[in-house]
């Protein structure tokens, strides 16, 4: 039957879920399938810094850390239906780590980026066409992809010997 002829005061489920009211008929699409990509934040640059300051000769190394890549979650929560929400979106990320400066400052951590489905969701791998993992109840999780880690700062490379290092890692 066409959508417009369907008056049953239970909704009607054949693809599309129907909802009626009266005479309004209301359409959501119902998505039980979907194929993302995830992608972690990268982990920001350490910083090469040396402190300068009057009255301060060979101040030495002061460069900061980097600030850790967020991580992709996947968790199954109650009040979650459907697929929908992630079904207009094929690229999730997270944000990256901002990157060290002078003076010790430790860049910003990336934030999470937390992907809700509903419970008894199955993650499939897409390429080998495994299963990751069963959410089968609320509160399960997992993570998708990590996130990387923040790069070192030159003062994490001062020695005895190397007094002025003009290194960081990234």
């Amino acid at each position: 039957r066409p959508a417009a002829a369907c008056r049953s005061p239970r909704p009607v489920i054949l693809g599309h879920l129907f909802s009626t009211s009266d005479d309004l008929i209301i359409r959501t699409m119902f998505v039980d399938r979907v194929q993302v990509e995830c992608s972690a934040g990268a982990g920001g640059d350490g910083c090469v810094s040396f402190r300068r300051e009057r009255y301060v000769p060979r101040g030495g190394p002061d460069g900061g850390d980097g600030g850790n890549g967020g991580s992709v979650v996947i968790l199954a929560e109650d009040g979650v239906d459907s697929l929908s929400a992630l079904a207009h979106r094929k690229m999730w990320k997270a944000t990256r780590g901002r990157h060290g400066s002078g003076s010790n400052r430790h860049g910003r951590n990336g934030q999470d980026l937390i992907m809700r489905v509903p419970p008894g969701t199955v993650v499939i791998d897409a390429n080998q066409d495994f299963v990751i993992k069963d959410l089968a109840k609320a509160g399960d999780s997992l993570i998708a992809a990590r996130g990387g880690k923040g790069g070192k700062g030159n003062a994490h490379f001062k020695s005895a010997t190397n007094q002025t290092p003009r290194e960081a890692s990234s």
